[in-house]
């Protein structure tokens, strides 16, 4: 592979870098984690980590979408799960 690879997404957190990558595979673009070692090594300095999710330039576009939507809908769960707690909150008041 001789094309430039670029980066997609940062992450301070290394295992969600590999769930992102893993993410990407899956819809058959190939994604690269680069400073993963850099988390490991300086264990506790999290927020000083700057791990770069990277794929081929020409697939940059499409990983970008595949990433936002995946976040979209983790929001969105997020969202449905908090409204469920609220409405457990009131069913319990009402009783």
């Amino acid at each position: 592979m001789n094309q430039k690879l670029v980066t997609v997404a940062r992450f301070t957190d290394y295992l969600e870098a590999d769930l992102a990558k893993q993410g990407l595979e899956d819809e058959g673009i190939k994604a690269f984690v680069m400073g993963q070692n850099v988390g490991n090594v300086y264990v506790g300095l999290a927020g000083m980590v700057d791990i770069e999710l990277q794929t081929p330039e020409d697939e940059a576009d499409k990983a970008r979408a595949i990433l936002e939507a995946r976040a979209e809908e983790k929001r969105a769960a997020g969202n449905e799960a908090t409204e469920e707690d609220a409405d457990l909150d009131e069913n319990e008041e009402q009783e």
